[in-house]
């Protein structure tokens, strides 16, 4: 098993891991790869991407990723300005492998989208092809496979290839629940072990912190920010105002489902963040990037001694789950519909919460079967090409439904017909099946059926 807590948990910016992330790494790795020589360079975006790219932002990305920005660093409050001197200017400075070089630049004519077309190994494929006057110098294909994975067309069939050796190795859940029973070691203490093959305790702990660390600051920041989310759909950010709703509650009247309020309010602070471009945390995806930080953020209120060990539990158990749908099947809505996004993060919340509780691994295993079985067919049809509605009233509406998975597998011994490897294998099928207007083309479902006037996407 070739992959870590870090590849699931990335810190990027919104709105989107796979149209935003992916692309903007991309596009940097092609640059890195080119002579000071180069005097035109294009990017083609295929399929989801050429559908929804501009909604998505995906044409920003490519921009700062040629220019060399990365997303874990780039500066969300100076992308705008960035992007729009290119746009404006007719000029890029592309981080090239020899240097800087400016060279002539048109986001209308040098980022075409073709929406109708896929390359033959994703959904999310593009195509940057630099030249020198009129002779090509360099063509290469990337796929933007989910969660800010990025693989070139020759890898395209390895992305998840054993590469390192693990002491618990493990591809299934399983094969998880082997590891844990035979090592007398919870998911957690698995998935520990095998980042300390890769990495010490220090940088793992570091990393862990600074990823929840992250997360809070993402709810910190939609709590604050008002305004109209960008895009033409006029979505107003909500967090604000419940923020100051819940604050201002004092009625003294006690009531059993306010955790649900704050659930709902960290969730939708998260996605209302990821929408205009902020910084978040991949989690796995950025559509599904309020789940996560929801769930953690209701065990920092209401689950006793949710310490700094506790946060780092709750991470290395989720992350461990996302290994599994990462490997067995997608967490691309490109791919199978955001059952693959939200699904997932729905699952891995409900495992990491359980953990938290005191859950052996049966139990969590459990936990992220209930939740996942209950987000199976769930289509990506975001309206406008923007990741706004449905996406972020679905992420609060899915981290309640993590909390209640997980209480409901703690209420019982593990045991149950339904296994989280047979769930996985069902979405991966159903996403199969799931006609491609439903995964991520903003070509059916609620995209096409609600009559608003909103940007081409």
């Amino acid at each position: 098993m070739s992959l870590s807590v870090f590849d699931l948990f990335k810190i990027g910016i919104g709105p989107s891991s796979s149209h935003t992330v992916g692309p903007m790494i991309a596009a940097g790795i092609f640059a890195a790869k080119l002579p000071a020589c180069i005097t035109r360079v294009t990017c083609t975006l295929y399929g989801s991407l050429g559908a929804t790219g501009i909604g998505h932002g995906t044409d920003r990305a490519v921009i700062l990723g040629l220019m060399g920005e990365h997303p874990a660093t780039v500066d969300p409050l100076a992308v705008s300005q960035a992007v729009d001197h290119v746009h404006s200017s007719k000029q890029l400075t592309l981080a090239t492998g020899e240097g800087p070089l400016t060279i002539t630049f048109d986001p209308a004519t040098d980022i075409p989208l073709v929406g109708r077309t896929e390359l033959p190994g994703h959904p999310n494929g593009m195509t940057f092809t630099a030249w020198q006057d009129t002779q090509q110098i360099l063509t290469e294909t990337y796929y933007s496979i989910g969660g800010g994975f990025v693989v070139s067309a020759a890898d395209a069939n390895d992305e998840v290839a054993p590469t390192r050796d693990l002491p618990h190795p493990f591809a299934t859940a399983a094969e998880l629940l082997a590891n844990c029973e035979a090592e007398s070691k919870s998911i957690a203490e698995v998935a520990m072990a095998n980042e300390l093959a890769m990495r010490s305790e220090t940088e793992i702990n570091h990393g862990l912190d600074s990823i929840w660390e992250v997360m809070q600051e993402c709810v910190r920041n939609g709590y604050r920010r008002e305004g109209i989310l960008p895009g033409g759909l006029q979505v107003v950010r909500r967090a604000p105002g419940m923020y100051a709703s819940l604050l201002a509650d004092d009625s003294g009247t006690p009531d059993p489902l306010r955790a649900m309020d704050w659930i709902t309010l960290y969730a939708l602070a998260v996605n209302e963040e990821n929408a205009a471009g902020g910084r978040v945390v991949t989690a796995p995806t950025n559509g599904a990037a309020g789940i996560i930080p929801a769930v953690m953020h209701y065990c920092r209120d209401f689950v006793p001694r949710f310490d700094a060990h506790a946060a780092r539990t709750f991470l290395l158990t989720a992350g461990a789950i996302g290994m599994i749908f990462k490997t067995m099947a997608s967490i691309s809505g490109a791919e199978v519909g955001c059952q693959g996004e939200v699904g997932s993060a729905c699952a891995m919340a409900a495992a990491g919460l359980c953990a938290v509780l005191g859950g052996n691994p049966a139990q969590v295993e459990n936990a992220a079967e209930i939740a996942m079985e209950h987000n199976l067919g769930l289509t990506c049809d975001p309206i406008g090409g923007l990741v706004q509605i449905p996406c972020i009233e679905r992420n609060a509406i899915a981290a309640i439904k993590a909390v209640a998975a997980a209480r409901t597998a703690m209420r019982g011994d593990g045991s149950h017909v339904v296994s989280l490897d047979d769930v996985i294998i069902t979405m991966r099928e159903t996403g199969k099946d799931m006609q491609a207007k439903y995964k991520e083309t903003a070509l059916g479902g609620l995209a096409v059926h609600v009559g608003v006037n909103v940007i081409e996407c």
